[in-house]
């Protein structure tokens, strides 16, 4: 894979990659784009909950709504990388079981998301669920 960044103006760029979608990044107070860390947050968010919602849809569970959430905390001294990430899986559907959740987060932490494994290398990854009715 490649992706590619080309420098708009003072910290905006604009990326492409093999998806051929732009997607601009920004470091500045201008806030036109994503910050590099908001991004590996949405890669990891993406990358576990296409996993969870693929395996739950296998089990055939009755899901009618779902939602990654990916919470992070910083160094306050550069470089400003994360110590500790949360990852809140919230399911909603009737007579969700509680065990294929659990067995589908387990799957997509410790088999199948590229993304969490390369972050778990550098942090401490927890994860939590909560299944609410439809």
């Amino acid at each position: 894979m490649q992706v590619a960044v080309d420098w708009k103006s003072g910290l905006g760029f604009s990326g492409s990659g093999p998806s051929g979608i732009a997607l601009d990044l920004s470091g500045d107070a201008e806030h036109s784009g994503f910050g590099p860390m908001e991004l590996m947050a949405f890669a990891l968010a993406g990358c576990t909950g296409m996993d969870v919602i693929s395996i739950l849809q296998k089990k055939r569970q009755p899901v009618s709504g779902f939602q990654v959430r990916v919470n992070t905390q910083r160094r306050d001294e550069h470089p400003r990388g994360w110590t500790h990430v949360l990852v809140e899986y919230i399911v909603t559907g009737a007579e969700v079981d509680p065990a294929a959740v659990e067995r589908a987060i387990e799957l997509s932490t410790e088999k199948y998301c590229p993304a969490n494994y390369m972050l778990k290398q550098a942090v401490e990854i927890e994860t939590k669920y909560e299944i609410r009715p439809s």
